[in-house]
């Protein structure tokens, strides 16, 4: 068997279906089917149960794939240790943020990383925390940025910085006049909330002690914007909650209305994770080397508490 031929059946496995994965893997559907076909003839086993719709994976087949991904995994290191060797930092990166990261870490970094790192092709896709869970351990992410600690045994975190919470009180709120808050002050039931799917959503929620049911008064919005929450609380229609960096951007006016919590600040940890198969790390370490370098000049808190970004069950 070879390399080729247990990349076409992960693709398989992964999109339980023969063409789709032959469209991923670029060849045609009969060529990947034979291949796989000579695999299933060589081990005189079958690794997919093609009577079901979508394709199963049998029980060995299922124990095969297993193997196969530290297989592939294994010959990319081989890729790795000669470009290392090399001094070669270079090639295809494929990296994901989530959205509330994205818009103010990515324009800080970013330049600097492309000047320093000419011969690195960074693809960069915005993906939310459980998107990019599964496409790390697919092989379709070599890293991400992401709110940890994320407790999966099977991805590294590499911190890069605390992230404090900073609260938006409008000038009608009772907590307007304080010059700092503490989250006793603050109402679950005022807060205006990111919609499902946002690690920033669940942060407010484990800050506030409170589940997933959250009531929003009368009126209940879905919105992935910060912007949209700022101009709502504005309207008289309750507080928000914003990540640090994303309130240096803000309007002079709307900066009067920040109010930062008493210490230890509530905050969350922002990593650089990737899988534990640890492939392209000189990219990685490039990669963490360039933001450290930029952050720290926009992110000195220290006593802070980390709050979790999983949702509590």
């Amino acid at each position: 068997m070879t390399i080729t031929q247990l990349q076409y059946v992960l693709a398989v496995a992964e999109h339980k279906n023969f063409t789709l994965a032959a469209e991923k893997c670029f060849v045609t559907q009969p060529t990947l089917s034979m291949q796989i076909q000579k695999i299933e003839e060589e081990l005189n086993i079958l690794i997919f149960d093609r009577t079901k719709k979508p394709i199963q994976l049998t029980e060995i087949g299922q124990k095969i794939v297993n193997q196969a991904k530290n297989i592939v995994n294994e010959a990319d290191r081989i890729k790795d240790i000669v470009e290392q060797q090399k001094g070669f930092i270079g090639g295809e990166f494929r990296l994901g943020i989530i959205p509330t990261i994205m818009p103010t870490l990515l324009p800080m970094f970013l330049n600097n990383f492309i000047k320093k790192y000419p011969k690195v092709k960074l693809l960069i896709e915005e993906l939310n925390t459980d998107e990019i869970i599964l496409k790390l351990k697919n092989g379709h992410l070599d890293a991400a940025i992401a709110a940890t600690p994320l407790e999966d045994e099977k991805i590294k975190e590499i911190v890069l910085y605390f992230e404090p919470f900073v609260a938006y009180i409008p000038e009608h709120h009772s907590s307007f006049q304080k010059e700092e808050i503490e989250v006793s002050d603050l109402n679950i039931n005022e807060i205006l909330l990111l919609q499902d799917g946002h690690c920033f959503r669940d942060g407010i929620l484990n800050l506030c002690k409170h589940g997933s049911d959250a009531d929003q008064n009368n009126f209940q919005i879905q919105s992935g914007s910060f912007e949209t929450l700022i101009k709502l609380a504005d309207e008289g229609l309750g507080t928000t909650l914003l990540p640090y960096l994303h309130t240096l951007d803000l309007k002079d006016a709307d900066k009067l209305k920040l109010r930062n919590f008493k210490e230890p600040k509530p905050a969350r940890e922002v990593s650089l994770i990737f899988p534990k198969s640890e492939l392209k790390m000189h990219i990685i370490d490039a990669l963490r080397s360039t933001i450290a370098g930029v952050v720290k000049g926009a992110i000195v808190f220290q006593n802070v508490q980390i709050i979790s970004p999983l949702q509590k069950k």
